[in-house]
């Protein structure tokens, strides 16, 4: 059994279609290449989606929350 994942980066929850497009998609862009900086490759635009699967075992999923990390803090520089 797989998911799916996304990231809208915004002060407020994003619930809906029009509060999506309402989401810093500029932002969005600096975290898709720090996270490819850190060896993640998420999907190019926020209206897309990200999967895991069973492909993806514990270690790496943790050493991806690592890395996503690493990535979020390179947004704050």
């Amino acid at each position: 059994c797989g998911a799916m994942t996304g990231f809208f980066l915004s002060e407020r929850p994003v619930k809906n279609f029009t509060q999506a497009k309402g989401a810093n998609t500029e932002l969005f862009g600096q975290l898709f290449h720090a996270a490819l900086a850190e060896g993640i490759y998420l999907a190019p635009s926020p209206f897309e989606t990200n999967f895991i699967s069973i492909a993806h075992t514990a270690d790496i999923i943790d050493e991806a929350v690592s890395a996503m990390s690493r990535a979020f803090q390179r947004l704050s520089r």
